[in-house]
């Protein structure tokens, strides 16, 4: 099995917990304070961060799909196994979008 899977899926997993704890954080923030505008101010950089791990976790996705359809192609065995023990197995789907 390629080791590109996994840590593809490891790098997807890892932004996305620290997508939700940016998103915790600035929750708590706006829940003891009545100056929103303030708020939104502090943790522009935050905001920022959080859709820029939004687009490497989409880009992320697109990767450890097409590794694991160039896997599926090569007659390679296809699971993630996560640092908890968690086996994972692909669900494949098609997806059609614009191309102009």
């Amino acid at each position: 099995m390629s080791q590109q899977l996994p840590e593809v899926f490891k790098r997807i997993q890892d932004k996305k917990k620290e997508q939700r704890d940016l998103k915790s954080i600035y929750r708590d923030a706006l829940s003891v304070s009545s100056e929103y505008q303030q708020i939104v101010e502090d943790f522009k950089s935050e905001f920022d961060k959080l859709e820029g791990l939004k687009l490497n976790i989409a880009g992320d996705n697109q990767l450890l799909s097409d590794l694991a359809v160039k896997n599926l192609a090569s007659g390679e065995e296809i699971k993630i196994i996560d640092e908890y023990k968690v086996e994972y197995e692909p669900i494949f789907s098609v997806r059609f979008k614009k191309t102009s």
